[in-house]
């Protein structure tokens, strides 16, 4: 197209050549291109099939066999042939000194075994310059067992009649020094057992040099100890990993067994010369364990050595003061050697070793605190005794009003120096954000154990006694009124409290004033909110308690003393209706409502008393319902009145049905109709099933039994009107109850009258009509089941 055309010509011109034949010509060119690719693909399909029949045929390539799988390495195989070839050679070796030996001369011995033992230790520098290691290594064995049966061929030959424990310590010596100078040789070097084996060897000759000297218990613990402290030298100076190893297990091992066995001759010691002998051994364990902790790089392994050391030295201290001291001062003499520990945080050491001897001394400090915890314990617990034995007299003193049913410990002034000090200690010395709440705890816990134990330590009076624990209760609630430890200074006052009564119950005039003193102290703490849910309902547990030991005072029945332990839950309802919506409200309104249970279990055995105990409580309960969160309470507030009613007539003999459940009924009535008012679609069972069925079923039942007929008349006049009432309003659970209870009364009345008729109608009567009973029902039947079929027929025809 020329490029001068313009667009409004373009516009104007007509398709060339028109669209209907350039369609046709379309559709021409589209049939001859199916038809040339459908040519295309037969000729395709001819040559495919003509290559397949010219190809020849080869077999499918097999899958590559895999090679057996191994299970074990090359090297393993070879340490395991050079292990058994070296252990087989020892035996032979073995055999031949032990066996063989005797057909020898001395030369002939002397020759054999030195030049088996020289070409045993020459042989693995040939094979190391080979670099045949492993071999080397074994060959190195041999030798080194070698010389072994050389030092015991030498004594069966030599030495025959020397001391088998002191030839055995200077062998091993020897052997030991052997050993390390073969291993340290330049082109040995490169060995790895001789040395190990120098250092095991190392461990026999001081313990068997002690055996031999007859050096006693003393000397062969020293020579352990001496062990363990090269042992541990080697660890810390050596750089080979094997030899470290085997260092520190050398060392941990002869040294632990060292430390046992002089903190066990510290203990036995019966005077200061063997007690001053065994303070070295274990001060000398003490030096080794703590010169291993300033060289550990590890803090936690450094920490627990320095633990170890600080041990070590309070035994070496406390069994030193246990023989000097009197009796009894045992523990407070290891305390004083624990304490001592602390100096070390005023001295400048490396942490872990500071921490160590720190965690040393609290170890030792709690286990002084245990020790005296059978004291605190007898002291706290003991009272309990006089539950069983309460008013029968004023002890002589403190220690035998605690010790009443349990065993005094001995040394109680020794044993209580463990809490003073230790409480002290945590108070003066521990410091820190982290760990001084913690302290404080502990020390205040401490101090208050040592009070409360104290007047039976010293035995001080019985009212001297009272009065200090009194004073330590009332301490610990004014500490968690301001705020002083809350948590734990309430647990200490509620614990110290229980004590106190228990001590109290010795005399009557000490419990009555106890329990009233503690209702006094509990109410007043319980003016602070954050101590009230606590202190409030432990007022009023010792008010309860309060009310009644005074009825038993006064000599009043329990009944009588019920009605005074009613101002218990007349206050606590009193006191949660003040109490608002906080977290006191509910214990103390439990607390009041177990009071309450307490007053009728005391009243249960008068039953007049028992209907006004009743009552009472119903009113208080009524009193709580009053509030509007509290409406649920009146239900129990009504069941409470109705056991008072029950309870009352049950007093009065009376054995009418109907006085019991009338009380019942009626509200339940009242209460349905009310229901019925605010909610027209409520259910009439919902709301007058119960109320009839209370006193219908149960006046019923003794209807059934009564021989006369006025209680059926009335009944049936009542069951009567029920169902007119019934009738009336449309309701079904009147017309229901009313309707049973008047057939089975009317059947009740007419029983006597049918029973009669029975036995004047012939025998074939009831047969008979049974037989047209079941006709009928048989007819009924199918009757029913044409109908069925009729209905099946024309639903068929209907389709």
């Amino acid at each position: 197209m020329p490029y001068d055309v313009t667009r409004t010509t373009l516009r104007g011109m007509t398709h060339v050549p028109p669209p209907a034949e350039e369609l046709r010509l379309l559709d021409a060119e589209l049939w001859q291109l199916d038809a040339r690719r459908a040519q295309l693909l037969n000729r395709r399909a001819w040559l495919v099939a003509a290559l397949q029949a010219a190809r020849p045929i080869h077999p499918a390539p097999q899958a590559p066999v895999e090679a057996p799988r191994t299970e074990a390495t090359a090297p393993g195989v070879q340490n395991v042939l050079l292990l058994l070839g070296g252990v087989l050679l020892t035996v032979a070796a073995m055999v031949f000194t032990l066996v063989s030996w005797g057909h020898l001369g001395i030369a002939g011995r002397a020759l054999v075994l030195g030049a088996v033992t020289l070409a045993a230790l020459g042989a693995p520098f040939l094979l190391l310059k080979r670099g045949l290691r492993s071999t080397a290594e074994s060959v190195a064995g041999l030798g080194l067992a070698l010389t072994v049966l050389d030092a015991y061929a030498l004594q069966q030959v030599a030495f025959m009649g020397t001391d088998g424990a002191g030839y055995t310590a200077i062998a091993s010596a020897l052997l030991a020094g052997l050993w390390a100078a073969y291993g340290l040789l330049p082109r040995a070097a490169e060995l790895r057992l001789p040395l190990p084996a120098a250092l095991a060897a190392a461990q026999l000759p001081l313990f068997f040099w002690a055996i031999s000297a007859t050096a006693g218990s003393f000397g062969i613990t020293a020579a352990l100890l001496v062990t363990a402290g090269f042992d541990a030298a080697v660890a810390l100076r050596v750089t080979a990993k094997s030899v470290r190893v085997l260092a520190s297990v050398g060392a941990y091992g002869t040294g632990a067994l060292g430390a046992l066995t002089a903190g066990w001759l510290s203990w036995g010691a019966a005077g200061p010369s063997a007690a001053a002998r065994a303070a070295a051994l274990l001060t000398l364990a003490a030096a080794i364990a703590l010169g291993a902790a300033w060289r550990l790089p590890k803090p936690a392994v450094a920490t627990g050595n320095a633990v170890a050391g600080g041990l070590f030295l309070v035994a070496a201290g406390g069994g030193v003061l246990r023989v000097t001291l009197p009796d009894g001062w045992t523990v407070p003499g290891y305390l004083a050697c624990g304490v001592a520990l602390l100096a070390v945080l005023r001295v400048r050491l490396p942490e872990p070793l500071r921490r160590g001897l720190v965690q040393a001394s609290g170890a030792v400090q709690a286990v002084a605190v245990a020790c005296a915890l059978p004291l605190v314990v007898v002291a706290l617990v003991g009272p309990l005794g006089w539950a069983e034995r309460w008013w029968t007299g004023v002890p002589s003193d403190a220690r035998a009003a605690v010790a009443v049913h349990m065993p005094w410990p001995p040394y109680p002034g020794q044993l209580l120096l463990g809490p003073v000090v230790v409480a002290a200690v945590l108070a003066l010395l521990v410091r820190g954000e982290a760990r001084r709440p913690w302290a404080e705890i502990g020390a205040t816990v401490l101090v208050w154990a040592t009070v409360m134990t104290l007047p039976a330590v010293f035995q001080l009076p019985y009212s001297a006694a009272l009065l200090l624990q009194g004073a330590a209760t009332g301490a610990a609630l004014a500490a968690a009124a301001f705020r002083l430890l809350p948590g734990t200074a309430t647990a200490l006052a509620l614990g110290g409290s229980l004590s106190l009564v228990f001590l109290s119950l010795a005399s009557q005039t000490a419990t009555l004033t106890v329990l009233a003193v503690l209702t006094a102290l509990f109410a007043t703490a319980s003016l602070r909110l954050h101590l009230a849910p606590v202190t409030a309902p432990a007022a009023l547990v010792y008010a309860t308690a309060l009310a009644c030991a005074t009825g038993t005072a006064a000599d009043w029945r329990p009944q009588h003393t019920a009605l005074l332990v009613l101002v218990v839950p007349l206050a606590a309802a009193l006191l949660a209706a003040r109490l608002g919506e906080t977290h006191a409200r509910v214990p103390v309104e439990v607390t009041g409502a177990a009071a309450g249970l307490l007053a009728v279990g005391l009243a249960i055995t008068a039953p007049p008393m028992l209907a006004l105990v009743l009552a009472l409580c119903a009113v208080i309960a009524a009193g709580v319902a009053v509030r509007s969160d509290r409406r649920p309470v009146g239900y129990a507030a009504a069941v409470l009145f109705l056991l008072a009613s029950w309870v009352r007539l049950a007093a009065w003999d009376v054995g009418s049905v109907e006085a019991y459940t009338l009380p019942v009924t009626v509200p339940a009535l009242c209460v349905g109709a009310w229901r019925r008012v605010r909610d027209a679609q409520a259910s009439s069972w919902t709301a007058y099933g119960a109320g009839l069925a209370a006193t219908l079923l149960p006046s019923l039942v003794a209807a059934w039994d009564d021989p006369n007929w006025t209680r059926p008349l009335l009944l049936g006049t009542a069951a009567l009107l029920i169902i007119l009432l019934g009738a009336r309003h449309r309701l079904q659970a009147p017309l229901v109850l009313g309707g049973s209870v008047l057939v089975l009364v009317a059947l009740h009345e007419l029983a006597p009258y049918l029973v009669q008729m029975a036995g004047a109608l012939p025998r074939w009567v009831p047969p008979a009509l049974a037989g047209l009973l079941l006709l009928a029902l048989g007819a009924t039947y199918e009757q029913r089941i044409r109908n069925v079929r009729r209905v099946r027929e024309v639903l068929g025809r209907m389709s």
